[in-house]
């Protein structure tokens, strides 16, 4: 285990503001159902050919079960991201429409926002979509923009007061930022892995923040994402005290156990 500081310990630092954590749950919209069944069945047709028995057939298998999470996260995120068909439109996600009404209300106020997604190209749409339905000019700061490109960004985010939302890929945003002029934090998709997830919030959550930082975590109910959300859950207090490595530990799972986890609906 490699165990590390947390900043809810008045030990470490005892001047900084609340942190409040919220799941945030949306539901599929029909489109998405039909095609998060279909495309489920696909991959479990496959999973359930291979030999465990076989190492080879083994390794392929949680390559398999890894392809599986990837589409379902995009379908769950917006079908456009799975389908890459261009359609947009936040009706079919029902993710989308309350990300879209979470930032709304927060460009009702005086505060910023930093928007985290695993996927360069959901950030795009996300751009997209809030300049059509928001009329906001919306910063990405992702890993295929130059060094100078990165810095303009995050100088433009933390003084431009007309800058009011930083979208951030993952990997690129997920460490060494110092973002203090945002006081609130959406992660679009989960990453199922706490430690690293924090470490992404406290781009804002760190030493210099003088608001409360309220943190949303958006969650499709009757999904994967719900159900292993609740695992996580279960297994908390372990799972703070170590960073682990992202969700290799899904595709261990039987194949009764992914049935279970996978199928659209309450356990």
């Amino acid at each position: 285990f490699l165990l590390r500081r947390v900043k809810t310990d008045k030990n470490i630092i005892a001047d900084l503001p609340e942190k409040l954590e919220q799941d945030e749950w949306a539901t599929l919209s029909p489109e998405q159902e039909k095609l998060y069944q279909a495309t489920f069945n696909s991959y479990m047709t496959n999973i359930e050919n291979f030999e465990l028995e076989n190492p080879e057939e083994k390794f392929e298998r949680s390559a398999e079960v890894l392809k599986l999470i990837i589409a379902l996260k995009q379908i769950c995120n917006h079908p456009s991201q799975y389908l890459k068909d261009g359609k947009t439109d936040p009706a079919l996600s029902g993710k989308m429409e309350l990300f879209l009404d979470i930032v709304g209300s927060i460009l009702d106020t005086d505060e910023k926002v930093l928007v985290f997604t695993q996927f360069t190209e959901m950030g795009e749409i996300l751009q997209k979509v809030l300049h059509s339905k928001l009329k906001t000019e919306a910063l990405f700061y992702h890993g295929g923009m130059s060094i100078g490109a990165r810095g303009k960004a995050i100088d433009e985010f933390e003084k431009d007061p007309d800058r009011r939302v930083l979208i951030l890929s993952l990997k690129a945003g997920g460490t060494g930022l110092n973002l203090t002029a945002a006081s609130q934090v959406i992660h679009y998709d989960l990453w199922w892995n706490p430690a690293v997830e924090a470490q992404a919030t406290d781009r804002a959550y760190r030493i210099g923040q003088n608001r409360r930082v309220i943190v949303h975590r958006l969650i499709t109910k009757d999904t994967f994402e719900e159900k292993i959300n609740d695992i996580l859950e279960s297994k908390k207090k372990i799972s703070e005290m170590t960073v682990a490595t992202g969700e290799n530990w899904i595709t261990k799972m039987s194949d009764d156990e992914l049935r279970e986890v996978f199928t659209l609906g309450k356990n």
